[in-house]
């Protein structure tokens, strides 16, 4: 049996709150609040992808990997770089510690072969299908494509330090979870 030892990082392409399908598609959705929906597929359903119950979220790579979606960039258009549903930066914050919490969790370092975009996944493919999340953060409309998924890995690194440091926690809030800032 494998292990849980890889992050796909996604966007909805939808609105900024998970729907049916999100929750059904990826193990966390975060919307533009910040706040993380536990998926309808825990992660480690991931684990065995033979029976049909798990969140099939990266076609070709979803042993093992746990699936991170932000909420939005429905109808986004690449070359216009125009969504009506934008990711903002407390979203990319959050997934960014949820990444650094999981990778703890499940004891793994965080690297490109285990933390990547689903562009960056898709690339690595024979046969790319492709993919464009994550491929462009409005909130720094300079990033260039290449280095989003090394930007995002450098963040969960640093939440992966305050997390060792006690100063974030991960609590529920009714039907969400969030982090708290201990400093």
């Amino acid at each position: 049996m494998s292990s849980l030892n890889k992050i796909c990082l996604h966007w909805t392409a939808g609105a900024n709150y998970p729907c049916q399908v999100d929750l059904n598609a990826y193990h966390y959705c975060i919307d533009e609040l910040g706040r993380i929906y536990p998926g309808t597929h825990k992660p480690e359903d991931n684990l065995n992808c033979y029976d049909g119950n798990y969140a099939a979220h990266c076609g070709g790579g979803n042993t093992g990997c746990i699936g991170i979606s932000v909420c939005g960039m429905a109808g986004f258009n690449l070359s216009a770089k125009q969504t009506k549903y934008p990711l903002n930066q407390k979203q990319i914050e959050t997934m960014c510690c949820l990444t650094a919490y999981l990778s703890i969790k499940y004891g793994f370092s965080i690297s490109e072969k285990s933390v990547f975009t689903h562009y960056e996944f898709d690339k690595k493919k024979t046969k790319p299908e492709g993919k464009i999340d994550i491929t462009y953060l409005p909130y720094l409309p300079n990033l260039q494509i290449e280095k989003i998924g090394a930007y995002l890995r450098n963040k969960a690194e640093w939440y992966g330090i305050k997390i060792k440091s006690n100063n974030y926690k991960f609590e529920k809030k009714g039907n969400y979870y969030e982090f708290t800032c201990n400093f």
